[in-house]
Order: C-alpha cells, then structure tokens, then sequence
C-alpha cells in the first residue's frame, strides 16, 4: 500500500503550552489508525493539524504526496492562499465530537452545501449522492429534517454523511461518540465499521477501545504530545510494550 498521510516531526506550541512534540505517523491509502490515550496528549490537535484546522510550528504533514498548507513550486515550498487551502481541505472529511450541523438547515441542505459550494457541483451530481448516504447510515427519512429534531446519535450519522458527500481521500474522525448518550454510541461504530470495510482511508481519535481492537489496523498511544508506542491493533491492545500503555489501557477497560 502506498502512504495517504505521512508526518514527519510535527510540531505546535500553544503560546508557553508544547502541545506536539516531534509527531512522526504514516496513514496507507486504505489503512484505519486509531489514535488513543489521555485527555491532554495531543491527539486531537494532531488531527485538527492534519485538515490544515491549526497551523503547525515545525516539521511537515504530507497528503498524498501533497505538502498541508503548501504547494511545491521547484526545490521550495510556497503557503497556500486561503481559497486554495479550502480547495485542498475538501478532500478531507472530517467529523466532530460535537456534530457542527447548521441548525437552520434540513439535514439535506447540510449534506449537499459543500458540494454545492465548495466543489460547485451541479444539483445532478450530488443530489443523488447525498440521498444515497443518507440511505446508508439509515436516515433517509429524516432528509427534510432539522438538526433539532434528531437525536445525537442520529445528527452524528448526518455529520457522517455530509463529510462523505465530498467524496473524501480520508477521513477524520475526533472523538465521534464522546458526546452521546451510552445507547447510542453503537449506531455511530457501526457505520464506521461499514466505512471502513469499504476501504475508506480512516484516522479516528477514540476512547472505544473495542472499537480500536476490532477495526483498526493499528493503533497508536499517544502520551504528553509524542506517540510512545504504535503497531497493530492486536498487539497494542492486547499486549502493549510500554508501561504508561498498559496503565492507560487498564484505567479504561
């Protein structure tokens, strides 16, 4: 498998506060890492600098074979104008602890506003595509609907398919299930699952540890901005190396 993401000494400082320290990960095209380990320990700001959400200090993140944030203009790198930069990003889908739905739009209008706006796609082209997703996670009768009157687990599957419905080359998934109630956490795994199944490049940052175990090709353990241990699922899950591993590992089973 050729690599979708490669990091390479990724560095972001917060003012004083040393958030990434020197993050080195490489993602293959079809490959689904999970990111896991304390509150705190960078892995969510790994993931916001990888869509290009937070501006790195140090070291480069690649996208296919595309410098985040940059463009290659001979033996140089020149910044992105912000248009280009949006353009680049919509490639990326990527889903929120929190939903971020527009709460004045149906859950059609949030699914086909990027295609429309971002990628000015016809009404033809994405139309169909987005009754198509909202289909697969099972919601295709809540389309004239609004994000106030679904549940949270039901506005995180729309979430899902709104940043499918860009025809995404990866995914990133932050903390997906966090905010929702324990019963409807299983609704929101299980279309990730079928995702994944699908091939779909995947970088989730979870507390589900069985989720990991179960559909992760690797995971990795980040601690205090650095990655201490990584490999695969199996193997990190199920007899970690590193000490503060098998103590986190152990505080949330």
């Amino acid at each position: 498998m050729t690599s979708l993401v490669r990091a390479v000494n990724v560095e972001k400082r917060f003012g004083a506060l040393h958030v990434l320290k020197g993050v080195n990960l490489e993602v293959k095209k079809g490959e689904v890492v999970c990111l896991v380990g304390p509150s705190g320990s960078g892995k969510s700001t790994f993931l916001r600098c990888v869509n290009q959400l937070e501006d790195i200090d140090a070291g480069l993140i690649w996208i296919a074979d595309e410098p985040v944030g940059f463009e290659r203009r001979g033996q140089s790198l020149h910044e992105l104008s912000p248009a280009d930069a949006a353009r680049r990003r919509s490639r990326i889908g990527m889903v929120f602890q929190h939903f971020n739905l527009f709460k004045h739009m149906t859950v059609l209008e949030n699914l086909t506003l990027a295609p429309r706006i971002v990628l000015r796609e016809n009404e033809a082209a994405y139309l169909p595509r987005a009754r198509a997703l909202l289909e697969q996670v099972g919601l295709a009768e809540k389309a004239n609907s609004y994000p106030a009157q679904l549940s949270g687990g039901q506005q995180q599957r729309v979430a899902i398919a709104r940043a499918l419905c860009v025809q995404p080359q990866l995914m990133l998934f932050d903390e997906p299930t966090s905010a929702l109630d324990p019963e409807l956490v299983g609704d929101v795994l299980a279309v990730m699952r079928d995702l994944a199944q699908t091939g779909m490049t995947m970088i989730v940052v979870t507390h589900e540890i069985g989720f990991a175990r179960d559909v992760a090709d690797r995971v990795a353990y980040f601690h205090d901005g650095q990655i201490l241990e990584i490999g695969a699922a199996r193997d990190v899950i199920g007899a970690p190396q590193h000490e503060r591993t098998k103590s986190f590992l152990a505080s949330v089973r």
